[in-house]
Order: C-alpha cells, then structure tokens, then sequence
C-alpha cells in the first residue's frame, strides 16, 4: 500500500510540473506574439478611431484586443483583422515572429513602404490580405516559401517590378489578385504550377510580351 501510494503522489506530482512548464510555455509564446503588436502598433502614424490606442493595452489579454483571434489549443495569436480602419504608418518585420498566425488582414488601410520580407516566415499563413493600402516596392521573392498560402490580395497597391518566379511554389494557392499595380516584364511561367488556382486577377499592371502559361 505504500509502495501504491509513493507512485501515485510521484504520478501526481509530474503531472502537476508538466502542467507549470507548459501553462509557463504558453505564457512565454504569448509575451512573443503581444511583443511583436505592440511592436507594429509603435509603428502605426494614424489611428483616427483610437481603435488600436484605447484597446491595446497591457492590462488585458492580447487576446482580447480589437482585431486579434487566438487559437485556443495552442494558446497563440491565429488572426488579425484590422481592415477599414484607415491606419497610416508601416507594418512591423516583428509580425513575423508570430509563427502560429493563419489570417492577417489588413485591407483597406493606408499602410506604406515595402512589404517586410520577415512575414515570409509565417509558415501557417494561409490568407494575406493587403489590398488597398499603399505598399510599394517588389514584391518578396520569399512569399513563395508561404506553402500553406490559400488566398494573395496584394491588388490596389503600388508594387512594381516583377511577379517572383517563386511565386509558382504556392501549390495551394486558390486566389491570387495583384489588380492595379505597377508590375511589369513578362509573366513567369511558374505560375502555371499553381494547380489549385481558381481565380487570377493580374489585370491593370504593366505586363508585356505574350502569354506563356
């Protein structure tokens, strides 16, 4: 009897530490994912509606602010949706340390600047969202390493230069819109590899040469 009861208070007690290591761990990926906020909003110029200054507080949850959706299982930021809320500024590389995010949604703002190439990491990532804002620049080759990417908007912007051959890795890709850009040059023809595209919007650009795809 003994011997039973040691093995169920040694059982007990791993269970127990496995628990305070783990809530510990969540605590500590969630710090990363409210760091990499707070992070973009210090970059944000305009906030007409203090949507993101009156709401985005350490006081309370990162869970709970406007635009951010966690993932209960893991614990961890899934979306951020903060579209029509006419915010002005630049978006934070630091967004790409939040590698649990699925949805980011920005559209309809006025966010400016290149694209941060350190978003390509988000490796879950399967809807960008970043029409009409006022982004512009190449578009990163690295989008290209995005393999759980779903749907592209990048139309509405001011892109230039080429569409990245790389952009033909995205195997899952349902939609892509880079309407009304200043892309030029010649369509690659790896995007002919998308074989689940449903929809292709390329219109109002500055492509030239004939179609290869």
């Amino acid at each position: 009897m003994v011997n039973l009861s040691s093995h169920l208070f040694l059982l007990s007690l791993s269970l127990h530490c496995c628990f305070i290591a783990c809530l510990a761990a969540n605590t500590k990926n969630i710090t990363t994912d409210q760091s990499a906020l707070l992070a973009f909003k210090s970059l944000i110029t305009s906030d007409p509606y203090d949507v993101l200054a009156n709401n985005w507080s350490t006081s309370s949850s990162v869970c709970n602010w406007i635009g951010v959706t966690c993932d209960e299982r893991h614990g961890r930021v899934h979306s951020l949706i903060l579209r029509n809320m006419s915010l002005r500024g630049t978006v934070s590389p630091n967004l790409g340390n939040m590698s649990f995010l699925v949805i980011l949604d920005l559209k309809n703002n006025s966010f400016g600047g290149q694209f941060p190439k350190e978003l390509c990491s988000l490796r879950r990532l399967k809807v960008l969202h970043i029409s009409y804002n006022e982004f512009e620049g190449g578009i990163p080759p690295a989008l290209g390493n995005l393999s759980q990417l779903q749907y592209l908007y990048l139309g509405t912007n001011n892109f230039n230069g080429f569409i990245p051959q790389s952009m033909g890795n995205l195997h899952g890709l349902i939609e892509l819109d880079t309407i009304r850009n200043k892309l030029s040059g010649h369509i690659p023809r790896t995007i002919s590899n998308m074989s689940s595209i449903e929809v292709l919007h390329l219109s109002s650009n500055y492509f030239s040469g004939t179609r290869t795809f």
